[in-house]
């Protein structure tokens, strides 16, 4: 489930940001120790976090498209989504945080983040009706 939603969300990043194209996005997902390390060796923050994601631009001067690497950490999605009532959901919404992140969004003001949190509800609004989301992290493991 986690690959079928994956390349749900890969087609509405595709959508959002052509004319550029997308040739992979890998998704890991990880712990709070792995993500932690990390944050601290790419970015100098010391502790977990939900979602990192790498964007790859083309090799310059030969054709090519798009990629990018996306971190889970499971752990936390797991300790949220209890909180919140929904595991498999709060799965995907890191996902989808992940690649609404590889199509350029940023989170770093209270207007940015809303942006972002509006585009991912309406994803995953979506991949519900799909049936793309229930049981998603149950399948996962």
């Amino acid at each position: 489930m986690v690959q079928k939603l994956t390349r749900w969300l890969g087609d509405q990043l595709s959508a959002k940001t052509e004319p550029d194209s997308w040739s992979e996005i890998t998704v890991l997902l990880v712990d709070d120790l792995l993500i932690t390390e990390i944050n601290r060796d790419y970015f100098g923050k010391n502790r977990p976090t939900d979602v990192i994601s790498f964007r790859y631009e083309p090799v310059p001067g030969e054709a090519g498209a798009l990629s990018g690497d996306i971190m889970i950490n499971v752990q936390r999605a797991v300790s949220e989504g209890r909180k919140r009532g929904n595991v498999s959901r709060e799965l995907a919404l890191y996902i989808a945080h992940g690649i609404n992140h590889l199509g350029g969004a940023d989170d770093d003001t209270p207007e940015k983040r809303k942006k972002m949190r509006t585009v991912e509800n309406a994803w995953l609004q979506e991949a519900t009706r799909l049936e793309l989301i229930d049981n998603l992290l149950t399948e996962s493991l």
